[in-house]
């Protein structure tokens, strides 16, 4: 069994990042699946729980009613980055009793440039089912209250963000019968569709094909490649 939620989020910038381009960071023109399901376990996560994104919904930007205007606008802008990551193996390391692992940002950081989105608003129609990490008394009524009670109050597990941190995401529960038709259509080509955890070990980039159909992404019933 499953539940139906349907998520508005929105802000002034988001960075949905194309694997392909690691230096200068470019980002997808829509949100992707794995962002949208990130986003809405920062709202609400639980081991019992796995969230399926079924389809992501373009909007014009908030305070506009301009259906008929590609609401995707892009800018240029410069970010501040770290050169050196912390390393797995020197972290275990220091917690065997080994040296510390040490990053000193004032000397790793460095100015890249990225292409982000602007004024991004979108709905995210999703849905959740159970794991066998549930407990016996979970339910989906259950985590369906749960749900609707944190987007009205506007309660969070984690800041929710549109790709990077520094991109906070605004949410709220889309109380409307009815998702407004934006009329752009375009392929979208492939894109990040997830990341395979079942091997820990060796994690998996999984893609599919992407196309926007008057502002709908369908995500759901896709064909995969990894």
């Amino acid at each position: 069994m499953s539940y139906g939620l349907k998520v508005e989020v929105w802000g002034s910038y988001a960075l949905f990042t194309r694997p392909e381009l690691k230096v200068e960071r470019m980002t997808y023109e829509m949100m992707t699946p794995s962002a949208a399901r990130g986003l809405i376990e920062s709202i609400y996560w639980h081991p019992g729980l796995q969230i399926k994104i079924d389809r992501i919904y373009l909007l014009p930007p908030m305070g506009s009613d301009d259906r008929d205007k590609d609401p995707i606008r892009f800018d240029s802008i410069r970010r501040n980055e770290i050169n050196k990551k912390g390393s797995i193996k020197a972290m275990k390391k220091m917690m065997e009793g080994g040296p510390e692992e040490y990053i000193a940002a004032s000397q790793q950081r460095v100015q890249r440039a990225a292409l982000v989105l602007r004024d991004v608003h979108y709905v995210i129609a999703a849905h959740f089912e159970l794991t066998d990490k549930a407990n016996p008394s979970d339910n989906e009524g259950k985590f369906a209250d749960i749900f609707r009670r944190r987007l009205e109050k506007g309660q969070m597990y984690s800041q929710p963000y549109l790709g990077t941190r520094e991109f906070p995401a605004h949410f709220q529960a889309w109380k409307e019968l009815e998702i407004p038709t934006v009329h752009v259509t375009r392929d979208l080509g492939l894109m990040l569709y997830d990341m395979d955890y079942s091997n820990l070990k060796d994690i998996v980039p999984m893609f599919f094909h992407a196309e926007l159909k008057d502002g709908v992404m369908e995500v759901s019933g896709k064909e995969i490649y990894k």
